[in-house]
């Protein structure tokens, strides 16, 4: 069945660094726009970052542009968010999201926990 599983959550002090990944399947990745999104206590969940098929063209919220960066091995069937210097307001649960517009298909993972602490 269709999986995603996010790794790579945890406790990091303001301006630390962390990496989570999201490994794909039950479905054929590569053909997949990946997107990461993360939702905040009593927010709404939003759009982080997200990568092209091919990983040719990346896009980035506001608030994480310059630090945070997306990529994909579709050999792996991985997505990956690089996060750097990390502050208190990016703590929220991460999600990992496949999108197929040719198919208006859509996949979630079931997230992953950030907290950024002194």
């Amino acid at each position: 069945q269709v999986q995603l599983v996010e790794s790579g959550g945890g406790l990091v002090q303001p301006w630390g660094s962390l990496r989570l990944s999201c490994k794909g399947a039950g479905f054929t990745f590569r053909y997949y726009v990946m997107k990461w999104y993360r939702q905040a206590p009593g927010k709404e969940r939003e759009f982080v970052a997200g990568v092209t098929i091919d990983g040719g063209r990346k896009n980035y919220a506001e608030s994480v542009k310059g630090r945070f960066t997306i990529s994909r091995d579709n050999v792996m069937s991985t997505v990956s968010l690089q996060m750097n210097s990390l502050k208190e307001e990016d703590t929220a649960v991460y999600y990992c999201k496949a999108e197929s517009q040719e198919t208006n298909t859509e996949y979630w993972g079931s997230g992953t926990q950030i907290t950024v602490s002194s």
